[in-house]
């Protein structure tokens, strides 16, 4: 089965394996893994780029989980096509790592009460590369 079903939109490594899984469990598979020998699972989390305990994790975890970062982003004026695109490794980190985050509830309360309040900047894992990225002069944000 392809990670990538044929005709859709572009998918980040952690998108395509939500997609893959989703794709896996509706065809009658058995949920999360569990009929998939060590070897095969070891092999998918290296394709994605993650240990086995984060794939494990991140299957577990819807495709909306890392939504919280574009939030964030679009409030900073971080063009998500753009970071993508030019620093593909560390946008990928910064969704592993969001949809990881145990501070989900408070940054989305955060966000939604006031996104330029920089109380989020206390608790948020992504806080210093979010912060290093926003120091960048950015195309998008034509200001250079």
């Amino acid at each position: 089965m392809s990670a990538l079903p044929t005709g859709q939109k572009f998918w980040s490594p952690i998108e395509a394996v939500w997609q893959w899984c989703r794709e896996w469990a509706n065809a009658g598979s058995a949920s999360e893994l569990r009929c998939c020998a060590e070897e095969e699972v070891s092999r998918m989390a290296q394709d994605a780029g993650v240990s086995v305990t984060e794939f494990r994790r991140l299957v577990k975890e819807s495709p909306e989980s890392a939504d919280l970062l574009l939030q964030r982003m679009a409030s900073l004026d971080l063009d998500r096509g753009e970071v993508s695109r030019i620093e593909p490794q560390t946008f990928r980190d910064l969704q592993r790592v969001c949809t990881m985050c145990e501070s989900r509830g408070r940054c989305a309360r955060d966000l939604k009460r006031d996104s330029a309040d920089p109380v989020w900047e206390d608790y948020c894992p992504n806080a210093d590369t979010l912060m290093a990225l926003n120091k960048l002069p950015w195309a998008a944000r034509r200001e250079y």
